[in-house]
């Protein structure tokens, strides 16, 4: 194979968005030979050469794609992999990977042929930034990691924009809300950098500040096997917003924010200067270093689409592989099963358990005649506990 084949599942804003790269011709060695699309309308801008499908199966089993990009709303996410992957192609799936962990258990296990190359739309990893964070908390530069703070309350939306779709917003079309829309990208960043938490506690609020059945804005508290602790505050309500990254080490700590990161290195670590100095209020001297990062966001999801493809090709290493999406989805059915229940979550989480919760909201929200408002959510967060 010289050029792969390519077949877009889902042709909403993200999926036009990968169709019209690919068009472009800003994918070296990738062709795009088919979409498909529930709403024929998406499809009628494409061109003779472009098979159209109405049903992802049929796209799936044309024999006219090396591989498929799910681009669909997030419940099908499994369902169009599994069979993708039980057919033979290789997979490139968008953010989250699947709603609950135990779909994403489901779809990773379909993934038996280990010659299909199976990656997640990650592309935040490749913003130089959070690659120069990972590479300097991964390599030791920090030391022992003793804290980790992330204010990411720049994802404010609209009404308008959970308006724009029936699925937007719901427990039964998108499976949770910032979480699972938003945040999945910095839940994969905060355990590429940090590693999993081994245990949590979460406030997520139901439709706080827009009219939906889902969270709005989150706050929780992490803790780590190594004894570090952590924050993660979220929101798609608040203007104009923040997005901080803290990450305190022995050696030093590190601050991403406003397309700056800052390292404020200690000279002696510490843990160490606390056992061995004998003065009472003494604090290791410290260099200020305002680290360079060039390339301005990275390749973003461009780079994912050719790192996909020269896997294929090539058998490069994935900048993010599928298997791994499995952390954001259950960092974020952790902090929704941890607020609803009122209690601290040990991880790894019941996969189970997490997707028999979901079922009930789900029936819950089929059964409210009326847009849930706040009064319901209290009401709804309260049968849990």
């Amino acid at each position: 194979m010289k050029t792969v084949r390519l077949g877009i599942i889902g042709l909403g804003g993200m999926g036009m968005s990968h169709a019209t790269q690919l068009l472009d011709g800003k994918v070296a060695r990738c062709k795009l030979t088919a979409v498909s699309d529930t709403d024929p309308g998406r499809m009628n801008n494409f061109g003779d050469a472009i098979a159209r499908f109405s049903e992802s199966s049929e796209l799936i089993k044309s024999g006219k794609v090396d591989a498929v990009l799910i681009a669909t709303p997030h419940y099908a996410h499994t369902t169009i992999g599994i069979q993708a992957l039980r057919h033979g192609l290789h997979v490139l799936v968008e953010k989250p990977i699947s709603v609950h962990k135990a779909d994403c258990e489901h779809l990773l296990a379909a993934h038996k042929n280990r010659k299909l190359v199976f990656a997640a739309m990650f592309n935040q990893r490749t913003h130089p930034m959070f690659r120069k964070i990972h590479d300097l908390v991964r390599g030791g530069t920090l030391g022992k990691i003793m804290r980790v703070n992330w204010i990411v309350t720049d994802w404010f939306r609209t009404d308008a924009y959970y308006a724009s779709g029936s699925w937007r917003a719901t427990w039964a079309g998108e499976g949770g809300g910032v979480l699972l829309n938003q945040c999945p990208h910095n839940l994969d960043l905060l355990q590429w950098i940090c590693g999993m938490p081994s245990s949590l506690r979460a406030f997520c609020n139901l439709g706080k500040r827009h009219n939906i059945e889902v969270e709005d804005e989150v706050t929780a508290y992490l803790e780590y096997p190594n004894g570090a602790t952590g924050v993660f505050v979220t929101s798609t309500g608040e203007a104009p917003g923040t997005n901080r990254l803290e990450i305190a080490g022995e050696n030093g700590k590190l601050v991403a924010e406003a397309g700056t990161l800052q390292f404020t290195r200690n000279e002696v670590s510490a843990l160490e200067f606390c056992r061995q100095s004998k003065a009472s209020f003494a604090t290791p001297d410290v260099w200020n270093v305002s680290i360079p990062v060039k390339g301005g966001s990275g390749g973003q999801h461009l780079e994912i689409k050719q790192n996909f493809v020269d896997a294929i090709l090539d058998g490069v290493p994935l900048i993010a592989p599928a298997r791994e999406g499995i952390h954001s989805v259950e960092l974020a059915n952790a902090m929704l099963y941890s607020s609803l229940f009122g209690k601290t979550v040990e991880l790894p989480l019941n996969g189970a358990a997490y997707e028999k919760m979901l079922a009930k909201l789900i029936q819950a929200s089929k059964h409210e005649k009326k847009t849930i408002h706040k009064a319901g959510n209290e009401d709804l967060k309260a049968s849990f506990k």
